[in-house]
């Protein structure tokens, strides 16, 4: 019994750590797509670890497809019905393609900023983007269990929310 709960924590960590590094790999370039297209930079991190599981699924190891987008690729590794990109970059930058040139994208843009993940979120999967009905969940999860929104632009008037401290006796 200890053995396999020894098992399990560390299988946790493993994939904990592995999606800590994901994002450390991939945070500046989300961040730069961000400047460049008002995106958050926390919801394509999130969605880049919710559909490639942090670059550990089939498809974002043998295909670089971190979005899940659906395509033609030219693997002799895999058979898949996924899209096939020449590095990561390429995918991640698909991904603001598809945002951009999607009508039922298009209004995010001038709806939310790049600070509103929730409003992108919820947009994103209103839009049609996932199937899942708990899609727009799952990506908020992650963007607030790994503090992904650390990494978003903050408006020019927002202010850090103060925490209470310690009572004194």
């Amino acid at each position: 019994m200890f053995i396999w709960i020894s098992l399990l924590f560390t299988a946790a960590a493993s994939h904990a750590q592995t999606t800590l590094q994901y994002i450390n790999n991939n945070v500046a370039y989300a961040q730069e797509l961000m400047r460049e297209n008002q995106i958050p930079a926390s919801i394509i991190l999130a969605v880049a670890i919710h559909e490639s599981a942090a670059g550990t699924s089939k498809i974002a190891k043998n295909l670089n497809n971190h979005f899940g987008v659906k395509g033609k690729n030219t693997s002799k590794t895999i058979k898949s019905a996924y899209k096939g990109y020449g590095t990561v970059e390429d995918s991640y930058d698909h991904f603001i393609e598809v945002l951009q040139n999607r009508g039922a994208f298009n209004s995010l843009f001038d709806k939310y900023g790049a600070d509103n993940y929730i409003g992108w979120a919820k947009g994103i999967q209103r839009g049609g983007y996932a199937h899942s009905k708990l899609w727009s969940a799952k990506v908020i999860a992650l963007i607030e269990k790994y503090e992904l929104f650390k990494y978003d632009k903050k408006p020019k008037q927002y202010l850090q929310a103060v925490l209470p401290g310690p009572k004194l006796r």
